[in-house]
């Protein structure tokens, strides 16, 4: 198990690669994004695997719940980046496939 000053510094490195993600985010680096958050997951898999089930207590959950709210910040300025990107790409997905069922069905010019 892992102690509580461990698990806060699990915790302060997650909120770090998601502050990584809002920066790679607003590049449009998408390659990048996808680095950090598979770095981010992996320590919450350490996190699901190692955290000591009782809840922290005093200063130490206080600076828990701080680093949650600033990753769920940095969660949100995340999406409201992505979503337009996302809906691109689902424009484009889709008239690529109208196309192909076009050419499918009629053939080409």
């Amino acid at each position: 198990m892992m102690t509580s000053q461990d698990v806060l510094s699990v915790y302060a490195a997650m909120a770090d690669l998601t502050e990584q993600m809002v920066q790679a985010a607003a590049r449009s680096d998408w390659d990048a994004l996808t680095l950090l958050e598979q770095r981010c997951a992996a320590h919450v898999q350490t996190l699901r695997q190692q955290e000591a089930p009782q809840p922290m207590q005093g200063a130490e959950r206080e600076r828990k719940i701080e680093l949650i709210r600033q990753m769920l910040n940095a969660d949100r300025q995340i999406r409201d980046l992505t979503m337009p990107w996302m809906a691109q790409l689902s424009r484009l997905i889709n008239t690529t496939g109208t196309e192909r069922r076009v050419v499918n069905a009629y053939g080409s010019v």
